[in-house]
């Protein structure tokens, strides 16, 4: 069933046409992903398309009610169905305290429990929503009988909801069949191919081109008949020289032609690469970064952990994941801030990324921003800003005007300037463009530094972690490995009944004891060390028994 017509559609910003779309038909149970450079005009063309705001030309057709869920909008202020708000995990009314994780369950809650509503626009859906929320929001779509359209940076979620990937380049559209992989493959042999006919086609004019100015040259070096010669002579002069002129004259306008009917094959069109630098920075001596012991935290009667512990060893790569409003983005905060049981090591300098971006002033430019905490000069700051492509009088915008992807980089930038050895960062890929995300993800795979992150994409904490950190009952949890062995590990355990967070707590503890032992300081006692470690060997063997 036909639910959307639009024709002709044009949207100017001042006298700079954005978005260019001659025409696009979406039909019932159509899963539809959206991607593109930040600023291309992603956000734009689906407001358009839901009848939020106008073209300036063309004319779209809605055939039926759509949802729109907006990053940037509060929660409705409506009454939840009980059995929905229980499945998505929210209470039935919005209230001021809810997370921004918690707004956005609200939001898709609400859009889903209409069952007028045959379009769901979705912008950013799994921005600030927690892994277990994510895959819920997976399963919800996936029982939708409506359409979808979703910009999204989420590979794996692009990859399990949709069928097919629109791409805005440029200010125009072009629609991609199957998943988000899929379109990655296709795109990547769409340019081979045209960077190769282009290349063909660059060779062959220039060929010929260098032909006719061969013959060019040699017709020009014939000379004609000296003027003191008689007729006769300058008849036979004309029967020989003059007539082998006349042809190379002729073979060059030949050549000339056939360049003008050289199909013309246009530059494939190829966004800016941002390459980072994230280059090892000098580190603390201590193989401690940063360790916390009965840690104690609460808002109120909300309890966030209770005498918790947690180590971070230099140059790991600690990806920190939990359910919304666990307490991440607080414990981030409490390590900054210096905050009672946490401990720094000595000459450890932290740059902290917080996805609240309040380490940028509104009210300066960009380079004014970043310039007011660099230790490096002007030149060099941007050489870093041209390399996240802010370029000549980009650097100049207030941040204030900025898109959240935008502003995202200008914070990056401000963090890279710095003098720092330890990296905190906190939803570093929310509003990113796919191929900004890629660069960030590049860099920090080659950060040779100390990173404590917190994320909800998985792809991108499959790339960079090396440990996983959960918040569990109030407590810090540690796995030391990769995110795919955490899920392997924790999936082994629960498929015996055994809770794969009391085996990774024992196995935590184990690896801690084990490092103590290894190198003890004076305060260490190493017999009861050593004592504990054979109870946890004790404890770990007889948990792995009933696994097997």
């Amino acid at each position: 069933m036909l639910l959307l017509e639009a024709v002709n559609l044009k949207k100017y910003y001042g006298d700079r046409l954005v978005l260019s779309v001659p025409e696009l038909r979406i039909y019932s149970q159509e899963r539809i992903g959206v991607v593109g450079a930040n600023g291309t005009g992603k956000t734009t063309l689906l407001e358009i398309l839901s009848g939020r705001i106008e073209p300036d030309c063309g004319w779209v057709k809605l055939h039926g009610k759509c949802g729109y869920l907006s990053q940037l909008e509060p929660p409705p202020a409506v009454c939840l169905d009980r059995e929905m708000a229980a499945r998505f995990s929210v209470p039935t009314q919005p209230h001021p305290q809810m997370s921004g994780g918690e707004q956005t369950r609200f939001k898709l809650a609400h859009i889903l429990s209409d069952p007028s509503v045959h379009m769901i626009f979705a912008d950013e859906p799994t921005s600030s929503i927690d892994i277990a929320g994510i895959e819920l929001l997976e399963t919800m779509f996936a029982e939708y009988r409506g359409a979808l359209v979703i910009v999204s940076h989420d590979r794996d979620f692009l990859d399990r909801i949709c069928s097919q990937i629109l791409e805005v380049e440029a200010g125009r559209i072009k629609l991609y069949p199957g998943n988000y992989s899929s379109y990655a493959a296709l795109k990547s042999q769409e340019q081979a191919r045209q960077q190769h006919e282009y290349e063909q086609y660059i060779k062959e004019r220039r060929r010929l081109e260098t032909a006719a100015a061969t013959i060019k040259r040699k017709s020009e070096a014939i000379k004609g008949p000296p003027k003191r010669m008689g007729n006769s002579e300058a008849r036979l002069h004309k029967m020989g020289g003059q007539k082998g002129k006349a042809t190379l004259d002729r073979a060059v306008k030949n050549i000339e032609k056939r360049i003008e009917k050289l199909e013309v094959k246009a530059k494939p069109y190829q966004s800016s690469e941002i390459k980072l630098d994230l280059g090892s920075k000098e580190q603390p001596a201590s193989r401690i970064i940063v360790s916390g012991k009965q840690i104690n935290k609460a808002f109120g009667s909300k309890i966030l952990f209770r005498d918790a512990e947690f180590q971070i060893y230099a140059n790991s790569k600690v990806a920190l994941i939990g359910p919304n409003g666990c307490g991440k983005s607080t414990l981030l905060k409490m390590i900054t801030a210096g905050e009672s049981g946490i401990k720094l090591a000595h000459g450890a300098k932290i740059g902290y990324f917080s996805q609240a971006l309040d380490i940028l002033d509104e009210r300066l430019s960009v380079l004014e921003n970043v310039m007011s905490t660099s230790r490096y000069d002007q030149t060099t700051v941007r050489i870093i800003l041209a390399r996240l492509l802010f370029k000549r009088s980009d650097v100049y915008k207030p941040v204030g005007v900025l898109s959240g992807g935008e502003r995202v980089k200008a914070a990056f930038a401000k963090i890279l300037t710095q003098d720092f050895n330890f990296l905190i960062l906190d939803e570093p890929t929310n509003y990113l463009d796919l191929s900004s995300l890629e660069a960030v993800e590049a860099a920090l795979k080659e950060y040779q530094g100390t990173m404590l992150f917190v994320s909800h994409d998985r792809r991108f904490i499959s790339a960079v972690a090396d440990e996983i950190m959960t918040v569990q009952d109030y407590q810090l949890i540690q796995y030391r490995g990769t995110y795919q062995e955490y899920l392997e590990h924790k999936r082994s355990a629960e498929s015996t009944g055994i809770s794969g967070e009391q085996i990774m707590v024992l196995e935590h503890r184990l690896a801690e004891v084990i490092s103590r032992l290894s190198m003890p300081t004076p305060e260490d006692d190493l017999e009861a060390l050593d004592h504990e470690y054979q109870e946890l060997l004790t404890q770990l063997k007889a948990l792995r028994s009933q696994s097997t």
